[in-house]
């Protein structure tokens, strides 16, 4: 006889422990496709997806971070690259939710948490420290971006962020040809 089918209780546990572990994988599947966070709606496939929600999510760290630039940094030189990062990634954001609009797909509206605690660690530094902080932290975004944009622009299933991708890299090795600059002359 089946210990499950021979006690009731156990069975009910049984149950019980399996609804747990469903509703909590359901839990995380739903943390993780927070749509403050996470490109949503539509029906543009995973990777397409995750390469509208990484971009959106550069453009409003690189804008967030350079209106820091504009406040807490000391250098012309930064508070001048951050100006054209405000520029340039209102731009591309505006150019991406264009697109992405009448897919049905809507970006993320606010920064993860990992993004969120990288400006609010420049939030904390003025003067030569965030000089410093802010263009270290604008390589290696732009490394990133620029890494990402090449992928899409040479891999992506969607023929219009594939091209919007193509476009946009161009600027975005630019401004990382900026930063290492900048980070050069700092030392």
């Amino acid at each position: 006889m089946n210990i499950l089918t021979s006690n009731p209780f156990h069975l009910r546990a049984l149950i019980g422990a399996v609804a747990l572990a469903v509703g909590g994988l359901c839990g995380v599947a739903q943390a993780a496709a927070d749509p403050m966070t996470t490109a949503t709606g539509g029906n543009l496939p995973g990777n397409e997806r995750k390469f509208v929600t990484m971009a959106a999510m550069s453009d409003m760290t690189e804008t967030k971070a350079s209106e820091l630039a504009q406040t807490n940094g000391s250098s012309q030189a930064v508070k001048d690259y951050g100006k054209q990062m405000i520029a340039d990634h209102e731009k591309t954001s505006t150019e991406l939710k264009g697109i992405v609009g009448p897919k049905s797909v809507t970006p993320p509206a606010t920064l993860d948490k990992p993004h969120q605690d990288s400006v609010d660690k420049l939030s904390k530094l003025s003067g030569n420290d965030f000089d410093k902080a802010y263009v270290k932290q604008m390589v290696s975004d732009h490394k990133s971006a620029v890494s990402l944009f090449e992928k899409e622009s040479k891999s992506g299933k969607d023929g219009e962020l594939q091209a919007f991708a193509g476009k946009s890299l161009p600027t975005l090795q630019n401004h990382l040809k900026m930063a290492q600059d900048m980070s050069a002359n700092m030392k």
